[in-house]
């Protein structure tokens, strides 16, 4: 089992040096580097990248597998808990401000950009003089009809089923908690691989829905306003679920090989604040951008 306090309460853990920063800094580094490239046509962009990539996931899987084996030793006490604690909150508190300055821009296309490129308010020279007919109904591909026309993506389809299934995973995941707790490891591992299982199937359908929107619909990132601000906000939420699903397949593991108990099981309770955040993001997602 893992032992989050070691015997001294009042000393504070501190790791000895690290060289994953620094092997960090360098993948990360190389990873960007390979992704400029590829997207400015270089030869040798993509396989940088994928190298780039590969060491990253070499970096984190050693960092996460030391801290690990440090929370087995029993090296982490309360205060140490309370640490992890504030930094989760704080990344999630991070993560908020990023799709609030998303869900920003998807508002203020709307409300502000599109009426005054339609000529309401300061807008009516503008638009008489460059955009005479620009229709200001939303969704848009702003003025000269940019990346031709597009079909929208019906709410009540393919997205309405991914809001039930994450719903259900924030509840599977809730109930494999109470069985943490409960000491009951069975239902624990039926219950956190089931929600493993819906992230997986909450992705595959997302793939199914930009290969449906770019072959049939014509919505790509090029179709406008409406076309970035739906790839944009869609497309970096399916990377959050893609993290939260690689977390809990993780802590499944853990909790396979008896890595928690039902007192001291913060990593488990770290991913599942992180997986109910994706969930209530993509509540706003489906209001904002299928619904309204």
């Amino acid at each position: 089992m893992a032992h989050a306090h070691s015997p001294d309460a009042n000393i504070y853990f501190v790791p000895h040096s690290s060289r994953w920063p620094l092997l960090g800094s360098v993948a990360l580094f190389v990873l960007m580097v390979g992704l400029a490239s590829w997207f400015n046509e270089a030869d040798w962009g993509m396989w940088t990248f994928f190298v780039g990539a590969a060491g990253m996931i070499a970096v984190l899987f050693g960092w996460f597998g030391d801290v690990i084996r440090e929370s087995i030793a029993g090296h982490y006490n309360r205060q140490v808990d309370t640490s992890f604690r504030m930094g989760m909150v704080w990344f999630i508190f991070s993560e908020v401000m990023f799709f609030a300055a998303f869900f920003g821009a998807l508002f203020y296309a709307r409300q502000f950009a599109l009426p005054w490129l339609g000529g309401e308010g300061d807008g009516v020279m503008t638009n008489s003089l460059l955009w005479d007919s620009f229709s200001t109904a939303w969704p848009s591909n702003g003025p000269g009809a940019v990346g031709g026309n597009f079909q929208t993506i019906p709410a009540w389809g393919l997205p309405l089923l991914n809001t039930l299934i994450l719903l259900t995973s924030g509840v599977t995941i809730t109930i494999a908690h109470h069985a943490l707790k409960a000491g009951h490891r069975k239902p624990l591992l039926i219950w956190l691989g089931a929600t493993v299982v819906l992230g997986c199937i909450f992705l595959f359908f997302q793939a199914e829905e930009y290969i449906h929107a770019y072959r049939d619909l014509n919505l790509t990132l090029g179709s406008g306003i409406y076309g970035s601000t739906f790839f944009m906000l869609t497309g970096f939420h399916g990377a959050h679920v893609t993290l939260g699903t690689i977390m809990l397949a993780v802590i499944w593991f853990r909790c396979l090989k008896g890595h928690f108990d039902r007192d001291n099981h913060f990593g488990f309770e770290a991913v599942a604040w992180y997986w109910h955040f994706v969930d209530v993001v993509w509540l706003g997602l489906f209001m904002f951008v299928y619904v309204l």
